[in-house]
């Protein structure tokens, strides 16, 4: 079933191959992202003639302290490699830089980048024991291409970026480039630990902090079960952009005890409970799908590019009448 209709709904189909030109007329796809994140995924999926319904799974907080934050940034110049690994991490760093700016007394000038400096850019404080000029550039990894960007567009030079958008490609891109060195890996409070890990084990001295941490809204839950009862806002498809935004999906449905006791979290295959049934999940990438499935949900739309685009092109892929599958 699809969102309570027997069959999927007739979808206005370009001559065209091209995926880019197929239509996702009458299509519901509920985003989940956070509210300032919404909009790109959103418009994409307008474009091909979506009606998208916007809940936020995840609602970005500042974490309880920033003094760990803080500490690693006012030594920044002492680290050999950063490592960013979301959009969301990117902008609450740079937003402390600037606070620590107004207080202290730093030279806010692209050192770190070999670009032409570009308005707004960010470069290391000085430390009391070396000079900045007297050591290494610091390297900068981002975990994908929308992380590459918002850094550069901040004025900083990425080195890496792996094939893969993932924590596991990430290790492989920097294990035979930190042996010895000290490594800052800035991320959300609850993070997978791969790459703290694994470097460690390649001989790094890494010290992660924490930038931001993500909740699951309460003022989404009632409209979310709200839209889920209704056929007429019912979506097709569910976006999954994170493991965060599933699990947070899951607690929005009820608590995540409540919901795992359910028969469908107990076993393989698709939910069997009323809520979910028709309802087809697209996950952006092979970690966010591994949360689902942990979760006893299915994973039928798969980005194979795992980015956004990537995301759209699937849900295409996965609701095309002609009976491809992502």
């Amino acid at each position: 079933m699809w969102g309570g209709h027997s069959c999927p709904p007739t979808l206005t189909m370009s001559k065209k191959p091209n995926l880019e030109r197929k239509s996702l007329r009458g299509i519901r796809v509920l985003v989940g992202r956070a509210k300032h994140q919404a909009g790109a995924l959103s418009a994409e999926l307008r474009k091909r003639g979506s009606e998208v319904i916007e809940i936020p799974f995840i609602e970005i907080r500042k974490p309880k302290s920033f003094q760990p934050l803080d500490a690693a940034l006012k030594g920044l110049d002492t680290y050999a490699w950063l490592i960013l690994t979301s959009v969301n991490g990117v902008e609450a760093m740079w937003a402390r830089m600037e606070k620590i700016r107004e207080g202290h007394d730093f030279s806010f000038k692209p050192a770190l980048s070999e670009q032409r400096e570009p308005k707004g850019a960010v470069a290391m404080p000085k430390s009391e024991s070396a000079s900045a000029a007297e050591r290494p550039r610091l390297r900068i990894a981002a975990i994908g291409p929308a992380t590459k960007k918002a850094i550069e567009q901040r004025g900083m030079k990425v080195d890496v970026v792996p094939k893969e958008y993932v924590a596991e490609s990430v290790v492989r891109s920097l294990r035979n480039k930190v042996k010895g060195k000290r490594v800052l890996l800035v991320r959300a409070k609850v993070a997978r630990d791969v790459i703290p890990r694994e470097l460690r084990r390649a001989g790094a001295h890494v010290d992660v902090v924490e930038a931001y941490e993500t909740v699951a809204p309460k003022s989404s839950r009632t409209r979310l079960r709200a839209t889920l009862k209704n056929p007429k806002t019912r979506p097709h498809v569910v976006t999954f952009t994170s493991s965060s935004t599933v699990r947070n999906f899951v607690e929005l449905l009820g608590s995540l005890r409540a919901v795992k006791s359910l028969p469908a979290f107990r076993g393989r295959g698709r939910p069997r409970h009323m809520e979910l049934e028709g309802i087809r999940m697209a996950s952006i990438g092979p970690v966010t799908s591994a949360t689902l499935r942990e979760l006893g949900l299915p994973v039928d739309i798969a980005a194979r590019e795992f980015t956004i685009p990537g995301l759209i092109q699937a849900i295409v892929r996965g609701t095309d009448r002609s009976g491809s599958k992502a």
